[in-house]
Formats: structure tokens, C-alpha cells, sequence
């Protein structure tokens, strides 16, 4: 792991700049193009390329279950994990309809999924059958955080050997919201209430009950908020762990990489308080309902391309931010410049 992370250099801001003075050449007035000019530049400082490509993307969904499902805290049961697995496998939930309209492959890859499946094509990565509960012990070993890790740094690799230009990473998880929240809460101290919503859907009782047993798992666990694997492991979840190393893995490969809603933003926070340059190649999707996602990206400083009033999950907000991304690559590589068109620019000059 120190290893990546000492390999990870930070985004190419002279590329970023030679980006822009060249988006300024281009038949539109300076900046008209506004944030997908932005996106253009950020995506030629990832790439260190004047016209960076973005295609095929690859989406990835991590799958595992949480020990603190046993509380109550969601409305649905810890089952749907893997009946959900399968649903990807057979290609039929929203982020498979979603990659495909994108031409991205979707990898769906079990690194803790508690319950039995039959589903061919899921890359078996499981480090154990889901977290321990997290309101009476650790939710992770620290060997267990850095398994799951390394399954995330793995399907990246495998995905940009396979010729994969872009990352979008998703991840499935029954009760991963109240994971990320505790998570969330300790590295910003802002108030459990704050941050909780009502995930899948729980009525105003329920949430109540799930800030009490975030405030209890906190207040056992004592994690340390300047170590971000000690609270990875106290109070984290596998697919955390794993889109954290994902997004390691995206950095070090100079591959742009599309954050998702809550739980990917989380994670993405935990990737950048272990490495600061991971921040330049992450890209934000979408702003999700979840009241703690508005936290995490103020925490991480980061706009988010979309807000659709989504709370899906699975890498859904991801893909559909992702044609905005072809789009400023296919601007910048395919606008004619004032000079080639022979149109004259402010100045008169043509």
C-alpha cells in the first residue's frame, strides 16, 4: 500500500495550463464554455495530455454487508446485498442500464457479501462474509481493510490494462450509509444528526434509532480521526475499503476517476486524507439526497457536476455525469481554433 501511495504523483498542472490557453484559441469567446472548460482542463492535467481521451470507461461495483445491519438501521434486509448482486450480474439494475447506454462494462466484485448467491461473472474478492458489528467491536481487522484495499487497487488495474480510460465506482451494501456516516463524523466532527439520513428509505423513528447507535459505535470505538485506516477499520465497511484503494489505484494510473454519491464520496475522503494528490484525479458525479454528502464534499472542497435528487447508490449518479466528461474531451480535441476557421477573434486577428 505505501508502496502505491509513494507512487501517486500529483495531477500535471503545466499540461492544466497549456489546456486552457489553448481552450481560449478555440471559436467561442474565453470561458463561454464555463464548467466543461474546467473539466477539460482537469482532465488534461490527469491524463498529461493537451487532448485527453476518456473512452471506453469501465464501472466498477463493489458488493459487501455490514455486521451493524443486526441493529435495525436499515429498511431493508442484509438478503438484498446479494440478491442485488445478482440483479448486476444479470444486468438488471440501474447502473447496468446506465453503462450501457455509456458503452462501459460493468465489474461487479464481491469483497464481502454475507449471504450465498448464484451468479456467474462476479470477480469473488471476499475478505469475510460482511463486517463484524460495529456497536460491540471493531468492524475490521486492520489485515482486513488492506485485503479489501488491494481487491479495489486489483479491478482498477485490471481495468486500465484492459484498455479503460475512465474509472466510475460504485457499491452496494445494506446499511452502508450508517458505516460511512460514523466515518464521516469522526474525520469531521460535525454531529451524527446532521449528517443521517433516511438511506433506503427508514421512517423518522428508525432515524432517530440509527443516529443513537452511530453516537454508541462512535463513542466504543474511539477512532483516531488523523488515522484514516484506524477509522476505516473501527467503523468502515469492506466496499469502502475497496473504492478507497480504487481511487488510490486511479490516481496512480492517471486515470480520471468519477466519484458517486455519499458512500463513494466517503470513501474518496478516506483516499485523500491517506494521499493528498489523489484529490486532482477524482471527478464529483453528482450531489446525492443523503444529508451527509453536502458534509463530505465541503470536506473534500469538491463541486459536483450533476444534482439529479438521487440516493441510488451503485455508481447510477457516476455514469450519468460521465457524457459530460466525453464532452469536454470531444471539445477540446475536435473545435476548430479562430485560426483554422478563419474567424477572427476579439482582436480583431484571424
Amino acid at each position: 500500500m505505501h508502496t502505491l501511495v509513494d507512487h501517486i504523483k500529483p495531477v500535471d498542472l503545466h499540461m492544466g495550463d497549456a489546456a486552457r490557453r489553448y481552450l481560449d484559441t478555440l471559436t467561442k469567446p474565453p470561458g463561454s464554455l464555463g464548467t466543461l472548460e474546467t473539466l477539460a482542463i482537469q482532465l488534461s492535467a490527469i491524463t498529461g495530455e493537451l487532448k485527453p481521451c476518456v473512452t471506453p470507461p469501465a464501472a466498477i461495483v463493489f458488493a459487501a454487508d455490514h455486521g451493524v445491519a443486526a441493529e435495525g438501521v436499515s429498511a431493508f434486509p442484509q438478503a438484498v446485498t446479494a440478491q442485488m448482486v445478482t440483479n448486476f450480474a444479470q444486468g438488471g439494475a440501474a447502473i447496468n442500464v446506465f453503462a450501457r447506454q455509456i458503452g462501459a462494462q460493468v465489474e461487479v466484485v464481491d469483497v464481502g457479501v454475507a449471504n450465498t448467491y448464484a451468479a456467474a461473472n462476479v470477480i469473488n474478492a471476499k475478505v469475510r462474509n460482511g463486517t463484524a458489528n460495529m456497536l460491540t467491536q471493531d468492524a475490521m481487522s486492520m489485515s482486513d481493510v488492506l485485503a479489501a484495499m488491494e481487491a479495489g487497487i486489483a479491478a482498477v488495474n485490471r481495468a486500465h490494462e484492459a484498455g479503460c480510460r475512465c474509472i466510475l465506482v460504485g457499491e452496494m451494501g445494506i446499511a452502508n450509509t450508517t458505516a460511512s456516516s460514523a466515518m464521516l463524523a469522526v474525520f469531521t466532527g460535525e454531529s451524527v444528526a446532521s449528517l443521517v439520513g433516511s438511506g433506503t428509505g427508514i421512517n423518522s423513528q428508525q432515524l432517530t434509532h440509527k443516529v443513537t447507535v452511530i453516537e454508541r459505535a462512535i463513542a466504543a470505538r474511539s477512532a483516531d480521526p488523523r488515522m484514516p485506516l484506524e477509522v476505516l477499520a473501527k467503523l468502515g465497511g469492506l466496499e469502502v475499503a475497496a473504492m478507497t484503494g480504487a481511487y488510490l489505484a486511479a490516481a496512480s494510473q492517471r486515470l480520471p476517476a468519477i466519484v458517486d454519491g455519499f458512500i463513494a464520496t466517503v470513501a474518496a475522503l478516506t483516499a485523500c486524507r491517506l494521499c493528498s494528490a489523489v484529490h486532482g484525479y477524482l471527478i464529483f458525479g453528482h450531489r446525492s439526497q443523503e444529508p451527509g454528502h453536502d458534509v463530505a464534499l465541503k470536506a473534500l472542497n469538491a463541486t459536483p457536476l450533476l444534482d439529479m435528487h438521487m440516493r441510488l447508490g451503485e455508481g447510477s449518479g457516476a455514469a450519468l455525469a460521465y457524457p459530460l466528461l466525453q464532452a469536454a474531451a470531444a471539445m477540446i480535441a475536435e473545435m476548430a481554433t479562430f485560426e483554422s476557421a478563419g474567424v477572427s477573434d476579439k482582436a480583431g486577428h484571424e
